[in-house]
């Protein structure tokens, strides 16, 4: 897969099991009716990267532990895990599943369908950087979501509206 400012780099294919201690699921958004700076993490469950010999066929899986969000304010992080926004107890996962991988001069994005509160919906990846050394893959992207797109509406101007996503994935084949 190409990526900005570096030669073409090619990965052994094969499946690769995401690693969910070495991986990481990082948000910023803002509260207060955009004043404050909030920023926190998710825990990935499991997933999967299939990188098959044409890198546009090459494919993602992801499952994100809805009740890990961690923001640092335990009566925020209770909340957000409420009916209110998050409701865990009856959608514990947030999932992504690419459906294509688009290359250009300017790099690469995966395009998929993000699950969130039982609503599916588009979203795009950009690719930052992929590393490969063996049977292991390092890839850092990141994301905008609104949370609007998924009916998580509660609190409109207190609680920021998009999140800025950045991903660092680590997996092993």
């Amino acid at each position: 897969m190409a990526m900005p400012g570096t030669p073409e780099q090619s990965l052994p294919a094969g499946t690769y099991e995401i690693d969910p201690v070495a991986s990481t699921v990082r948000f910023g958004t803002r509260a207060m009716f955009g004043l404050l700076p909030v920023r926190g993490t998710f825990a990935v469950r499991r997933g999967r990267i299939t990188v098959a010999g044409t890198p546009e066929e090459s494919s993602v899986e992801v499952a994100i532990d809805a009740a890990s969000f961690e923001s640092g304010n335990q009566q925020r992080d209770d909340h957000v895990r409420s009916p209110d926004y998050l409701d865990v107890a009856r959608h514990p996962e947030i999932a992504f599943r690419s459906e294509s991988l688009e290359r250009s001069g300017q790099g690469a994005s995966l395009r998929g369908q993000l699950s969130v509160c039982g609503v599916t919906r588009p979203v795009r990846v950009t690719i930052n950087t992929v590393a490969g050394e063996g049977k292991r893959i390092t890839v850092n992207g990141t994301a905008t979501v609104d949370r609007y797109a998924f009916g998580v509406t509660r609190a409109k101007g207190m609680t920021g509206r998009h999140l800025e996503i950045t991903l660092e994935v680590v997996a092993n084949r």
